[in-house]
């Protein structure tokens, strides 16, 4: 596919998603205060330019699968998010009933797959679905994300390999916010140039900006147009950070303000903003009714999620697995 054009609509667009992602995390980090969200809550501030760029370079049959910082990836592939948020609340009107709450988002009718809270454990199912997609002879690509952490896990390394045997159409994203939940890149390998692990498998690797999001579809194009003419995988590294703690229950004692306020000064948001503002694509009205526009939708979701029901007590028996439904599956 020949490289699109960021247009003025383009940028216009990229503005309005990711600010309403981070007013939508801000939002559930409030609620969280709150206790109506319970459970484990990983924030995605900081990190939106990844998803921007990446939509921008995928076609409406390419698939996405991440970890269980995945409340703002399904919005952007089109879940209503008034539906994000009632699973966020354990709501019946959620995504998946309110049963699987923040880390287990899903939506095949969208073609996002998870939302996966092992780590690691997402990186092997992204090439099993890039490898059913060859198998059927469709032309649908696969981007499959991870943090930094995760290629840690021996489950990385065995998929790079497969990946490369079976020339998968798979694009694998690391998303390296400088931690592993409280750990520094430095301080879990001997080296921190993610990108070269995809040398050993001779997989194309490379390392991206990830505060720029026209930085990030640029790379990500050329590695899924290439997957998407049989030409097989790519590892991408993209450098991003994270502002708020690994989850909300992380009080960040390994990290200064001063070095959270040095990445804002790339704030992607910010970015975005500022090509705005010099190519006179929105004056200040329109910006300020952007803004509106997103604080509105925002309140639509919390609204909608706190007026629908908790699921039944009696709709634990749903959506499960029974031996006489599958006879083969033997009830211990």
């Amino acid at each position: 596919m020949p490289k699109k054009k960021i247009t003025k609509e383009v940028y216009l667009k990229w503005y309005e998603d990711m600010l309403f992602w981070r007013k939508f995390e801000d939002k559930a980090s409030a609620l969280y205060i709150q206790q109506k969200i319970r459970g484990f809550l990983h924030l995605y501030n900081g990190q939106e330019a990844v998803l921007a760029g990446s939509l921008y370079a995928m076609q409406e049959n390419d698939r996405m699968i991440t970890a269980y910082r995945n409340h703002v990836q399904p919005i952007g592939m089109g879940v209503d998010p008034r539906k994000i948020m009632a699973e966020l609340m354990g709501k019946k009107t959620g995504t998946s009933n309110g049963k699987g709450g923040s880390m287990h988002m899903f939506s095949k009718e969208h073609n996002f797959f998870g939302g996966h809270g092992i780590v690691g454990g997402q990186i092997p199912l992204g090439a099993g679905i890039a490898f059913a997609d060859n198998f059927k002879g469709n032309d649908s690509v696969t981007l499959c994300y991870m943090g930094d952490g995760a290629v840690r896990q021996g489950s990385f390394h065995e998929t790079m390999n497969l990946a490369m045997l079976w020339n998968l159409p798979v694009v694998f994203i690391i998303e390296n916010n400088g931690y592993a939940m409280g750990t520094s890149v430095e301080r879990s390998a001997n080296h921190t140039e993610m990108w070269k692990l995809g040398q050993g498998y001779e997989m194309p690797s490379r390392p991206v900006d990830g505060m720029d999001p026209t930085k990030v579809y640029a790379e990500v194009q050329k590695a899924v147009d290439k997957a998407r003419k049989g030409e097989g995988p790519t590892l991408l590294e993209v450098r991003t950070y994270r502002y708020k703690g690994h989850s909300m229950s992380d009080a960040q004692p390994y990290r200064t303000k001063d070095e959270i306020a040095e990445y804002q000064k790339s704030d992607p948001i910010g970015i975005v903003e500022k090509i705005i503002r010099e190519k006179e694509y929105a004056t200040n009205e329109e910006l300020e009714e952007i803004d509106q526009r997103v604080k509105d939708l925002v309140n639509e979701c919390v609204k909608f999620a706190e007026e629908s029901d908790f699921p039944d007590p009696e709709d634990l028996y749903q959506d499960i697995y029974t031996q006489r439904d599958y006879p083969f599956i033997r009830n211990h």
